[in-house]
This record gives structure tokens, sequence and C-alpha cells, in this order.
């Protein structure tokens, strides 16, 4: 990398330099930030070459690292008004002091400067990602005179070969003990190796069969070289023309005779027959590939790596990260084979959910750590083998962010940490250990539902969860506004009015009626340390007049914003920003969530009866004939918007039950809400 020009623009921290301000609501508690007008580089002292830059903040340390093809045009977009920035971009730039550029020669070379920094600063605004557990390989120390095969999880020895990962340490030694019945080489440890070869005495595992290397007195080094390149060949393609050949040895050797030598060939072949049923084949023969699946939120990634080989799954790695600044898919992805490829050599072919906006830069960056070089291909499957399989391992990496949101849920530290950080952030005088979360859904302003879920000590109580159905037609801020009314307008008397109870608690308990009802009263008179709602600065406001109106004032509230996951407190104009990777957050996006899911199940059920009484009313309509109605139009709105002529073309309608169906639900120009096309739940 030739060609190298820095610069700087640095704010001071004396009275000339950058100047210093409050800034309240930006990360849960007044906080000083530098101003960056004060550090601001003018526009025309930026290059508009490919670079690489670095922000600092007011200790030195280097806060974000990135990289541009026209570093005056990505600079730019970091020092616009506060107003226009995301959130979390907006923390970033007020926690920095100054910002440097190096510029380079071309694409490639900033994403290697970009990739070299990453490592030697550690930012921490920069996406990290994490094994979620070391990995097991099978190893051949190719670069030892008698090389040998072991397992383990060090991928760092010199001169060795690995195959793997694998995802359970059985895994990989039950395929060496296959491996070695089919290839006797060595196994044995180093210091038994030297042992045997002073002494002349075989080794230990070598006296009983387990070792198949010099030190066994069976075969030369020569002889045993051979061996290992045949072992290696075979783990590296899976050629099942090797099997082909000791099957054509075996009958050889049946032929003259020599039964012994004939059975050792038959249990060789055995043995690969053996390792090869335990790869699962995903793709042709001799199709080597990575596929990376992808799974995210706003605050959290998970990925799957499947590396096939020869056409088989021979291994899986994943990794997790949290996410602190808002990235693309394509950024992630770029950052992510960043990281696989560390220390392992990249395939020929890798197959990602979407590409980098500087795909040819990381192509040939990857190119140039293969050793014997060779094209690198990143590339989307879009239909195809290859797309079933990045479709698998995208459910894998589903499934693996579902087990690290789980376990950081059920961790008990975690969730003390998070009830306090919460305490902190949001200013209350004490840890709210009962938190109610309540969230509306509709479809198309019909069928207007709300919920209310439980966290006690930061785990959901489904017992205490309510649902709501809200009279009449109302928008989200009315609806929200009926049911904290009917939720709290009898907190002190124990008086419930206007809730659906979910039975199947007091079913699975096996109460009575009074229990269930006593303990129905109970529970949801329990006062909450804190109410939140799914919604942003106008919801806020609307609960916070609610409970302004009901004469409550000592119910902490907030609201949850999705897009931008920022937390809004009554009265503020700023929102509250927590880090991403904080329990914090972390716990509200989840009871934020549940709410969410909660509410959107019963919206969905009630909608179903709601629909399916009112043509349950129709003579000859049965639930059945709903069914397909309601699958060829797709949604309600559509099908009361159907004339008789349309509906009659559903299978099983005829002119008559046509002209029936829509005399039951009446013209379009009758319903005040047919004109909506809803596609999805509001919420």
């Amino acid at each position: 990398m030739v060609g190298y020009v820095e610069g700087r623009a640095a704010g001071g921290s004396g009275p000339g330099g950058a100047a210093s301000k409050g800034l309240t609501g930006q990360i849960g508690r007044p906080t000083r930030y530098s101003d960056p007008s004060s550090w601001k580089p003018k526009s025309g002292d930026i290059p508009t070459q490919p670079g690489v830059y670095r922000f600092r903040d007011a200790t030195g340390r280097v806060i974000y690292v990135g990289k541009a093809n026209n570093l005056r045009q990505r600079l730019s977009n970091y020092f616009q008004p506060l107003r226009n920035l995301h959130q979390r971009t907006r923390h970033m730039v007020l926690s920095a002091n100054q910002v440097e550029w190096t510029v380079v020669g071309s694409d490639f070379e900033a994403l290697q400067l970009e990739y070299t920094w990453i490592k030697e600063f550690d930012p921490p605004y920069n996406v990290k990602f994490r094994d979620d557990k070391t990995y097991p390989y099978m190893a051949l120390t190719m670069a030892d005179e008698a090389p040998r095969v072991m397992v383990t999880r060090n991928h760092r020895i010199p001169g060795a070969r690995y195959f793997g990962p694998y995802p359970k340490i059985w895994a990989v030694r039950d395929t060496v003990e296959l491996m070695v019945k089919a290839f006797p080489i060595r196994t044995c440890s180093d210091s038994s190796y030297a042992k045997a070869i002073l002494s002349g005495r075989p080794c230990f595992a070598g006296q009983i069969g387990r070792c198949g290397g010099p030190c066994s007195q069976k075969v030369t080094i020569e002889e045993h070289r051979v061996i290992v390149d045949q072992f290696a060949t075979f783990m590296a393609s899976h050629d099942r023309s090797v099997i082909t050949r000791l099957q054509r040895d075996m009958k050889d050797a049946a032929a003259e005779f020599d039964y012994e030598y004939a059975a050792t060939l038959r249990d060789r072949i055995q043995a690969l027959e053996n390792v090869l049923e335990k790869s699962a084949v995903v793709l042709a023969d001799g199709v080597d590939t990575d596929v990376f699946g992808i799974e995210e939120d706003e605050l959290a990634a998970a990925v799957q790596q499947f590396v096939v080989r020869g056409g088989r799954i021979r291994g899986v790695r994943s990794w997790v990260v949290d996410k602190e600044l808002d990235v693309t898919t394509g950024e992630l992805v770029e950052q992510m084979l960043e990281t696989a490829y560390d220390s392992d050599v990249p395939p020929r072919e890798i197959i990602v959910p979407a590409l980098p906006d500087d795909a040819t830069a990381l192509e040939t960056w990857l190119a140039a750590m293969r050793p014997r070089g060779g094209a690198v291909s990143v590339r989307t499957a879009q239909r195809g083998e290859k797309a079933a399989v990045l479709q698998t391992a995208t459910l894998n990496a589903k499934q693996s962010l579902m087990l690290y949101k789980s376990r950081r849920s059920a961790d008990y530290v975690s969730r003390t940490q998070a009830l306090n950080d919460i305490q902190d952030a949001l200013g209350l005088d004490e840890a709210p250990l009962r938190m109610e979360c309540y969230d509306v859904s509709h479809l198309g302003g019909t069928n207007i539902v709300a919920s209310m879920v439980v966290f006690e000590d930061g785990l959901p109580k489904k017992s205490a969860y309510r649902k709501f159905a809200v009279n009449g037609y109302a928008d989200d801020l009315e609806s929200l506004h009926q049911v904290l009314t009917r939720r709290l307008s009898h907190l002190e008397d124990d008086e419930i009015a206007g809730v659906e109870e979910d039975e199947t608690a007091s079913a699975e308990l096996g109460e009575d009626e009074g229990t269930a009802a006593e303990r129905k009263r109970r529970r949801f008179a329990y006062r909450p340390g804190l109410i939140i709602v799914d919604g942003g600065q106008p919801q806020v406001e609307a609960a916070a007049r609610t409970l302004a109106e009901l004469g409550i004032h000592d119910i902490p509230l907030c609201g949850l914003a999705k897009r931008l996951e920022e937390i809004w407190l009554p009265g503020n104009a700023f929102p509250v920003i927590l880090p991403r990777n904080s329990e914090a957050l972390f716990m509200l996006q989840r009871i934020r969530d549940e709410a969410h899911r909660f509410a959107i199940t019963f919206q969905r059920a009630k909608r179903k009866n709601d629909i399916g009484s009112v043509l349950g009313e129709v003579p000859g309509l049965g639930p059945a004939r709903v069914k397909l109605l309601l699958k060829h139009f797709g949604s309600v709105a559509r099908l009361k918007k159907a004339t008789s002529e349309e509906i009659s073309e559903v299978k099983g309608i005829g002119p008559v039950l046509a002209e029936a169906i829509v005399a039951r639900l009446g013209s379009p120009a009758s319903d005040p809400r047919a004109d909506d096309e809803p596609t999805a739940p509001d919420s």
C-alpha cells in the first residue's frame, strides 16, 4: 500500500478548543459531549479519493473506523444537522472529538487498511463478531517428520492442515476413528513418538493397534507419508474414486486367495462409507463453497456458516454480534467475511444473503489470502440448490439468535444488571420489578385490540397477561387511552372493567371459578413499577395524559420506538439512547416484542372469528367454503369489495350463494372502511 496522505480535524480541550455542553436525553442522563461544529473539517480540506477514516474521543481513543470510495462525500454525512442523523450515529459523533483520514490508492487498499485498523484499535462502535463457542477441528501436522492426526481447537499449528470445524467434539473423534481404520496413520503424541523411535519399541497406541505411524514399527517414514497424503486427499474431496480403487484391490486380493488382506480392505471400505454417510450431501460432487446465513434485528445478528466441500457439509460455524451502529446487511456481510477468513483460507465461491457495495474489492482481498492464488467469487443465490442451502443456513442463524436471546434472558446476573440499568437510565427511585407493556393492533382500523404483558423480575409472567377489545373506531392514541383507563381506573379497589382474560392459565392450574377470579383481581391490580408503551413520543404523551386524568403520578412511564430502538419519556424533547449491547435495552426490546406478538395473535383470532361468524349466517356456507373464500381473496377487505360474479368464481360457490354472500356482507359503498386495503396488521 503506497501513496498514503493523512489529514485530521480535531477539537481541543481548552477554552479555545472544542466547546463542550451538556445535552440531556441522549444517553439516559446529562452527559458532556464535544460540539461537532467546533472540530468539523472544512469540506474543501477533505479529499475526494478513496480512503479510511478514524473518529477519536477526547481521550484519543479510536471509537470508529470506516472506509469510503469518496472521503469527502462519506464524511459529510456525519456532519449534517444532528436532527437528521440516525440516533446512534448522532451518539457516536457527539462522543467524538476529532476525525482523521488516510488517502489510499484504491478501494482494495482501503479495505485492507480498514481491516488492519479495526484489528489494531478494536473500536467500540464497529461491529464485533463473537464465536458463540470454540469449535473442534481435525488437524494433520504435515510439517512433522511423521504427520499425525489429532483433534484440536487450536487452528494456528504451524504447517498443519485443518478439516472442519465440527459442531461437536464427538463428531470429529468418530470421524478420526473411522478414517484411521481406512488410512492407518500416526495418532500418538510427539513425546510418545520420539520415545518409540529412540527405543525401537512401538508406542503404546501402536501396541494396541491404534497408531499406524513409523513408531508402530509397521511402516517406514516414506510409506507413512504416502498414506497421510491419501488421508488428506480423501478428507479434502470425499472422492468416491478412492473407494472404487479399494474395491478393485479387494477383488484382486480375493481372486489371489489373499483373504486376510481382502478383509482388511473390506474394513477400510466400510469405514470410508461410514465417513461419507456422516456428511450431508447438499450440492453436486466437486462443489466447494461456503454458505453464510444471517438473521438480524435492530440490536443483534446471528451468522451461520456452512462449509461445503465436495458437495457435502464438512463443517459449521456460527457467530453472534451486538450491533452498536445501524448497519446494512451488505456492511454486515463485509465485516463477517473479514472475521471468518481472518485465519482460514477462503474457497473459490462464497454464498451470502446480500452483496456489499465494494464486493469487487472484497473479492480481490479474499483471493490474496489463497496460498495458490485464484479468483474468489462472492455472490448471492436466488434459486436452485445453493439457494436452498442458503435458506437452511439462515434458518439455523434464526435459531441461533433466538437461543442467544434466551440465554441472556435466563441469566440472573444479566436480568439484575438490566433492571438496575433501566433504573439509572430512566432516573427511577428503584428498579422496576414489575413492568407492564401495552401495544395496540388493528387491521385497517378494524378489529382494534390491545395487549398488556407483564414482566416480573425480568421474566414474563404469562398468567398476568391481559387482552383488550377496543370498542368503536379509534386511532392508536385513543385506543391506548381507553386501555390504560380501563386498566388503571380501579387500581386501588381491585375492580376490573372490560378485560378479556386468557383462560388457559386457570385451566392448566385446575382452579375453580372463584379461585381464578380472586387470582385475576389480585394480580391485575398489582401496581406496576414501570409502564411501557409500544411507540414514540406521541404514544408516550397520550399515555401521560391518561395517567394525569386518573390522578396517578407515582407510576413511571416510557415508550420504546421500534425503528431506532429509542426510549421516550414524557415531556422530553430528546429520546434516551442506550448502547446497543445494553442488557437494559435488550430487556425493554423483549417485553415490547412480546406485547406486539400477544396483540397480533389476539387480533388475528378476533378477525377470524368475526368474519367466520358473519359468513356462517349465510345458508349453505360452511367453514370449508369460508376458508376457500378468504384464501382466494386474501383479505376480508377484498372479499367485501368483490362482486357476486367474482365470488362465484371460487370453487364450490354458485351464483345464488354468491348473491347471498354479497347481501350479507353489504355493498362496498355501505361500509365506510371498505376502501381500506390492509396488507398487514398495524401496531
